[in-house]
């Protein structure tokens, strides 16, 4: 059913899903062994798999729910990532991860998300720097809020979510939240040989100008009026 759905999507057959479990590195491998054979080759791998627990504070953290965000978030970047370098060697190609705003910048209550992210910008640094000879570039794109079900599964509730989008538009001062053609048009961009041939290692934030604000200087902007 996925994959009648994605070909839906795509308007073609040049679209394959493959529901894997990406925390296993049985199911990593047979993730990239599906798509050679799909494919016939492997230029681009987009590690996009993301997931995160709104109320997740140092002190009611489980270990369980850690290593859930650790596997989501970073195992399976790794792992994709490592089960991919032969056939990125082959072809000169690319890594892109999807990280986050929160791995440059601290949230409350998204303790284990925020960390993980962290960790995917310094695993792109350090793939970027080993897997620069074999012509393979390595980079990271850092969001902030873009309208996905993200929020949602997180535990916001689909109404929750969609206010949520509207007050954090204000939060954006080019005045809108992200959408996943913004985040699709970056990743061509970073997988252009032509455009961006000579960047590895770099985490690109897409945030609208959201990291340039905070509470602190809106409050003070305030008071100055």
């Amino acid at each position: 059913m996925k994959q009648a759905y994605a070909t839906e999507l795509a308007g073609s057959n040049n679209l394959l899903t493959l529901p894997k479990d990406l925390a296993t590195g049985k199911g990593c491998s047979e993730c990239i062994s599906e798509a050679l054979d799909f494919l016939g080759r492997l230029d681009v791998l987009v590690n996009n798999a993301g997931a995160g627990k709104l109320g997740s504070s140092i002190e009611n953290t489980s270990s369980e729910d850690w290593d859930w965000h650790i596997d989501i978030n970073l195992k399976s970047v790794f792992l994709l990532t490592q089960a991919s370098v032969p056939h990125l060697a082959a072809t000169k190609g690319c890594v892109i991860n999807v990280s986050s705003i929160a791995a440059q910048r601290p949230f409350p209550n998204l303790l284990p998300y925020c960390v993980s992210k962290a960790a995917v910008d310094q695993l792109t640094r350090c793939c970027a720097l080993e897997l620069a000879s074999k012509g393979i570039r390595v980079n990271a794109i850092n969001p902030a809020t873009v309208v996905t079900e993200f929020h949602e599964k997180a535990g916001m509730g689909k109404e929750a979510a969609a206010e949520f989008y509207q007050e954090s538009a204000s939060a954006h001062p080019i005045g809108r939240v992200g959408t996943p053609l913004d985040i699709a048009n970056m990743c061509l961009f970073l997988a252009s040989t032509d455009n961006a041939g000579w960047i590895t290692g770099q985490t690109w934030l897409m945030d609208g100008g959201r990291l340039l604000t905070c509470q602190a200087g809106k409050a003070l902007s305030q008071a100055a009026n």
